[in-house]
């Protein structure tokens, strides 16, 4: 298997003004040719900076691939870092020259020094067309390494992957069958009980790799089989009782968490519920106070999700919760906004008040300030009502404003998540 290491060029990327995005497509892209991406780094727009970052990547990896810095303002300073490094001067390329002026000269555009400069490459390198835009990728041959280097605007090192990369290593016999993968998303276990309940599942010697991802939407386990990993196992002895395959390495995943999955496909908390729902034929109204209508966003956010979300209301106050939900004023002052019984009658207003199947509401603190020791920022209540029952989820997050809200949308989500699968709490 060919390992790979990716440099994002760009002064701003550090600055905190912008994110590096392409290395997770280019990654997800020679994933599925064999490719392992091992390391990735950030480097600003300075020659001798790019020039270590790309002299380092050398020594560990097969494939460097280097976006941004091509363009033809001063601070494009990547072909000058590549040339510099490895000893191959710069030379003006005509046939990419006259594709620089070409596609100006389509946009009405003057061709300036400035331009011009685009089209001067290391000697020997391998012209990469660019058809998305005017800056030309290229590839050169360095010791044991290609260098290849792609323009950093997005939509444009897409394009050249497709149509430039993965052809270019491709002839080079680089590319590999592709790195196998699985994902699991995890809501209601921290990180640290998830690899708990997972330990012993995965034997050290065997050919599966686990990573563990948390965010505001919960844990994401992912499994990992590549090529490279099966051959270290073939010099190794087996594992009794060993899992043989990655989908049944997913099953054992899977049973082990139980009720704490909630996707095994890539789908979303919201596509899981809706697509629930719709089977069910069921409705839900929201009514929505700290997420402030976050989570009527995230189920309409799929298609065809007006066969089951009724309605919702953001009732931040306690007026629009009396108004707009029928919550008593008493209820209020006795327990106050954020307490499991107000949840329960926010939940049980906003079902008879449109006639949804399901009630599903959420009132918490998301801070930073309207804390107290007995309701500490991050307390959440999430009310779940139909005809029949109705009860309450009591949550206790934590993180930024920002996070709270994410957590407390998707917390809701699953807590009808369960209920539409008979699942425990």
């Amino acid at each position: 298997m060919t390992a790979a290491e990716i440099i994002a060029v760009g002064s701003e990327l550090l600055l905190g003004g912008r994110v590096d995005t392409n290395s997770l497509f280019l990654s997800a892209s020679l994933a599925k040719h064999g490719i392992e991406v091992r390391f990735k780094s950030v480097v600003g727009d300075d020659v001798d900076d790019i020039g270590v970052a790309v002299t380092n990547a050398a020594k560990r990896a097969k494939l460097v691939l280097i976006t941004g810095g091509l363009g033809p303002t001063v601070d494009d300073v990547t072909r000058e870092a590549v040339a510099e490094v490895t000893g191959k001067p710069l030379r003006l390329r005509p046939r990419a020259f006259t594709s620089i002026k070409t596609r100006l000269q389509a946009a009405g555009r003057p061709v300036t020094d400035t331009q011009r400069r685009q089209a001067f490459l290391p000697t020997g390198a391998i012209l990469l067309w660019n058809s998305a835009g005017i800056a030309p990728g290229f590839a050169v041959q360095w010791k044991r390494s290609w260098i290849v280097c792609l323009p950093g605007v997005s939509h444009e090192a897409r394009r050249m992957c497709a149509e430039s990369l993965l052809p270019l290593l491709r002839r080079q016999g680089l590319l590999s069958p592709a790195i196998e993968s699985r994902t699991i998303h995890t809501f209601g276990l921290l990180e640290g009980e998830v690899d708990r309940r997972l330990k012993g599942i995965i034997p050290a010697a065997g050919p599966f790799r686990l990573g563990l991802l948390a965010s505001s939407f919960g844990v994401t386990v992912s499994l990992t089989q590549s090529a490279n990993i099966q051959e270290r196992r073939l010099a190794k002895k087996s594992v009794v009782n060993a899992p043989t395959s990655l989908d049944r390495l997913m099953d054992a995943v899977i049973a082990e968490l139980g009720k704490y999955v909630f996707s095994s496909n890539g789908q979303t908390m919201e596509e899981v519920v809706g697509q629930q729902l719709r089977d069910q034929g069921l409705t839900v109204a929201l009514a929505e106070s700290c997420t402030g209508g976050l989570i009527a966003h995230r189920l309409t956010q799929v298609a065809g999700s007006s066969a089951y979300v009724d309605r919702g209301v953001v009732c931040y106050s306690n007026r629009a919760k009396t108004e707009l939900l029928g919550v008593s004023e008493s209820l209020l002052k006795k327990y106050g906004a954020v307490s499991a019984q107000v949840a329960k009658a926010m939940a049980q207003g906003i079902r008879m008040r449109s006639k949804a199947d399901v009630g599903l509401s959420v009132t918490g603190i998301a801070g930073p300030g309207g804390g107290t020791p007995h309701k500490p920022v991050g307390l959440v209540y999430v009310g779940l009502a139909t005809a029949k029952k109705s009860f309450t989820k009591e949550f206790r997050f934590h993180g930024e404003r920002e996070s709270i809200k994410i957590r407390s949308s998707q917390g809701a989500l699953d807590v009808l998540r369960r209920w539409l699968c008979h699942a425990s709490f």
